[in-house]
Formats: C-alpha cells, sequence, structure tokens
C-alpha cells in the first residue's frame, strides 16, 4: 500500500480513502479509469480564482473542447484545510489547481491520481509539453501527478537611473562574484547610520531563498525527497545573503525598509529609486511597463556559483484527487487548458488587452516550451523602449536554466523552515550551521509525519 498521513481532519481523510483503496484492491486510484473515454456529465473543478482574460480565454477554448459536459468551478483560492475537510466528507473535486509545491505532499498521501495514463491517453509527452524541472517539481516516485501551468522565473532588473549615478555598469551584477557585486551595492547603498534610504541590491532574502541556497550549489531534498537543508553546500547561499545585507545596514533595517515599498503603485521602488537592482520574477515589469516613462530598465541574469545563469521553477498544476467522480473529463480538461492552442487564444487575449491599454507585451511564460516561444513570434514586438526590450529578452534567456525546488512530500515544509533558518542567520539570532540544523530537524519531522504508515 502507498504510506499515507496527514494531521487532524486529513488523517481521518487518508484512512478514509485507504479502506477505499483496500476494498478495490488496488494502490492506483487511477487503475480503474477510462482516460480515452469520451468525457461526458457534469465537471466540478476549483480553482482560477480572479480569472483574468488569461484564464477566461482558457476556460472558454477547455470549455468548447469538453463538448457537452457541465463545468461548475469553484473560483476561490486553494485552501490545505479545505482541501482534505472536502475529501474527508467525500465532497471531491474532479480537478484542483493548487501550487506545484503541495502536489507531492498530497501525491504521497495517495490523495491525487498519477496522471501517467491520462497523458498516454490525450498523446501528451510531460517533459515535450513542459519544461523538465516543471515536470520534476510534480514527479513522485517516477509518477507524475499534475498538469503544471507558469513558470515566471526569476531575474536581477536593475534601476539605470541609479547606476548610472553611481557609475556601476550591469556587468558588476553577477552573483558568482561576490566581492565585485558587493562593491556595486555599496556604491549605490545610501543610509542614515544603519538605516536605509536607498538600497544597492534587495536580493529578497526570504521570498528568493531557493534561488540563492540552489544557486550557489546547495540542495533541499534529496532523490528521494527527504529534506537535506542541513547539507553544509546550503551554507554559501546564506552567507552570501548576510553579506549583502549586513552591507546595507543589516537584515532588520533592510526588511523594514523593503516592507514600505509601494510596489504596485505610482510610488514603486523604481520611480523613488529606493533601489538600485532587485531579484523579480518575470511578471513584474508588467506592473513596471506603466512607468515606463519615469523608469529606465535593464536586467541580467541571477547567476550560479559557476557563472552560468540560474533559475528556479514555481508556479499552480492541476490535479485530479482520489475519488473524483469524473477524472476522464478532468483529464481532457486539464490537457486542454494547458494545450498549446489554449495558450495561443491566451496570448491573442492578452494581446488585445494590452493594445487597448497602451501596455507593453513582456510575453507570458506558460510552463511550455513550445506555447512560449510561439507566443514570443506573434505577440512579443519591440516596444520602442530598449531598455524594456533588453528586460524582455533577458527573462526569456534565462527560463530555459531553471532547476526545480526538489519534489517532496514536505516541500512547502522545506520552503518554510528554509526561509525561518535564513531569517534566524540574518538575524544574528543563530549561526548558519545551528539555524540548518533546526530547520533540517523540523522538516523531517514533517517528512516522517508525511510518510509514515
Amino acid at each position: 500500500m502507498r504510506k499515507r498521513s496527514l494531521a487532524g481532519v486529513a488523517a481521518f481523510a487518508a484512512s478514509a480513502l485507504l479502506l477505499t483503496s483496500c476494498s478495490g484492491g488496488s494502490d492506483d486510484p487511477a487503475a480503474d479509469v477510462d482516460f480515452s473515454s469520451p468525457p461526458s456529465g457534469t465537471l466540478a473543478a476549483w480553482g482560477f480564482e480572479n480569472a483574468d482574460d488569461v484564464g477566461q480565454s482558457r476556460l472558454d477554448y477547455a470549455a468548447e473542447k469538453l463538448g457537452d459536459v457541465e463545468v461548475t468551478l469553484d473560483a476561490t483560492a486553494f485552501d490545505a484545510q479545505k482541501f482534505t475537510t472536502r475529501i474527508a466528507g467525500g465532497n471531491v473535486p474532479d480537478v484542483v489547481q493548487m501550487d506545484r509545491r503541495y502536489v507531492t505532499t498530497y501525491a504521497a498521501q495517495g490523495l491525487l491520481m498519477p496522471l501517467d495514463a491520462c497523458f498516454e491517453a490525450k498523446g501528451v509527452n510531460p517533459t515535450e509539453r513542459w519544461y523538465q524541472n516543471v515536470v520534476d517539481d510534480v514527479t513522485y516516485q517516477d509518477a507524475v501527478y499534475a498538469v503544471s501551468q507558469f513558470y515566471q522565473p526569476p531575474a536581477i532588473l536593475l534601476n539605470m537611473n541609479v547606476l548610472n549615478e553611481a557609475g556601476v555598469t550591469p556587468e558588476e551584477f553577477d552573483t558568482s562574484n561576490m566581492d565585485g557585486l558587493l562593491a556595486a551595492v555599496e556604491k549605490m547603498y545610501q543610509g542614515s547610520g544603519n538605516t536605509p534610504t536607498r538600497l544597492g541590491f534587495d536580493p529578497v532574502a526570504t521570498g528568493q531563498g531557493g534561488l540563492w541556497v540552489l544557486g550557489m550549489g546547495g540542495q533541499l531534498t534529496d532523490a528521494e525527497g527527504k529534506p537535506t537543508l542541513d547539507d553544509p553546500a546550503n551554507a554559501a547561499g546564506i552567507d552570501a545573503l548576510q553579506r549583502i545585507t549586513d552591507a546595507q545596514g543589516g537584515y532588520a533595517a533592510v526588511k523594514s525598509f523593503t516592507d514600505a515599498f509601494d510596489t504596485f503603485g505610482d510610488a514603486n521602488q523604481f520611480v523613488t529609486n529606493k533601489v538600485g537592482a532587485q531579484v523579480a520574477n518575470q511578471w513584474y515589469p508588467n506592473v513596471l511597463s506603466a512607468y515606463r516613462d519615469q523608469i529606465s530598465l535593464q536586467a541580467v541574469p541571477s547567476r550560479d556559483a559557476d557563472g552560468q545563469p540560474f533559475s528556479v521553477a514555481s508556479g499552480t498544476a492541476f490535479v485530479i484527487p482520489a475519488g473524483a467522480k469524473n477524472p476522464a473529463a478532468a483529464c481532457q480538461w486539464m490537457t486542454d487548458l494547458t494545450s498549446t492552442d489554449a495558450w495561443m487564444a491566451a496570448g491573442a487575449a492578452r494581446a488585445e488587452t494590452i493594445e487597448s491599454k497602451g501596455g507593453l507585451n513582456t510575453g507570458l511564460f506558460t510552463g511550455s516550451p513550445e506555447a512560449d516561444e510561439m507566443i514570443r513570434s506573434q505577440y512579443v514586438t519591440p516596444t520602442g523602449d530598449a531598455g524594456f526590450d533588453q528586460v524582455i529578452s533577458t527573462y526569456y534567456d534565462v527560463v530555459a536554466s531553471g532547476r526545480s525546488f526538489g519534489s517532496s512530500p514536505a516541500g512547502q515544509d522545506i520552503q518554510n523552515e528554509l526561509n525561518n533558518a535564513i531569517t534566524a542567520v540574518l538575524l544574528g539570532d543563530k549561526t548558519t550551521e545551528q539555524a540548518l540544523a533546526d530547520a533540517q530537524a523540523a522538516a523531517q519531522r514533517a517528512y516522517d509525519n508525511a510518510t509514515a504508515g
């Protein structure tokens, strides 16, 4: 039998499913599903909270492909407790959208259907449809458990107004050369005592902790998904963050300063020149495009310890819960939603929206290399702003260099404990070694709970 357990109500859910699967004589909750059968009936889906033009166009496309299947959509945000409560009560949706870091946690409990048979029935090769690191995010014990969407990689956005004022070049923002990077940061940093008034570089220490730790040669999990937070190689990324924040008044001061950023508003940190550079995911230039007359941007990739471009995977995915009533329709709906044709419909919808608002098309980063390139080719045209064009190109350049955070039954706990460790080190509360040891102990407990018989 698969190993299953969850805390509280989730434990009841796992037990119920355990009995159900035992009575059916199969470990695989998808074993008796004919994914090749024509979809019919009703489909209950949970996802697409506040669907925008990209989401709605894909929903419309998938609905058309489903024919007479009636789709009911719970368009609310994913909630872990709500999910396990619904499973315990037998009110299981056919499809659920969740962050990819949750997928392996539920797969390890036997709460999700593996999708290999679904993919075979629909002629989908996961490693052709999605980037390898995106597939790795949702693979557990050699089975793929989710249909992924989106992969918006991080890079380093450069505020050229600040760089030019300080006499710093983009080439100096090389994360594989910490001495050179720190020299550039110190040229741009401004503060009163230990209170920053302008950061040379915001590394987004906890929000992007995995980027730094993995990029500097660390690992968060082993090949089996067990946490490896106490790996000595993880210290390099944390130590780099400590050097960057200590050079700018210390982490507490940096965090207080960045918490006050008007990130989505007219007084954002680039308009007001409060940062010289910042790690940002691909979607953020879309926000800044509204202020292109006030700012000057470029971008460089984050680089690993060997100087190569580096990014990390993140995004959401669709899963079929064990016990879903209409898994065949769910399989078609999910694969249709993430097909190249669906993404091209989304690209057309986004292009129309941008044209009506006079914005800039920075592309859609779908998680699919074919869709990304087709959308780029058809809809991402020169903006008339050389800086924004360079930024857009940089994100397209780094998207193929991504690495999975690591698929683990304790995936979200590992991320949380990594952030706790980083915070403790940067505040001076613990040594790097002690913080990682404590994080490992907590993450290991979560892993043991998730995989206990």
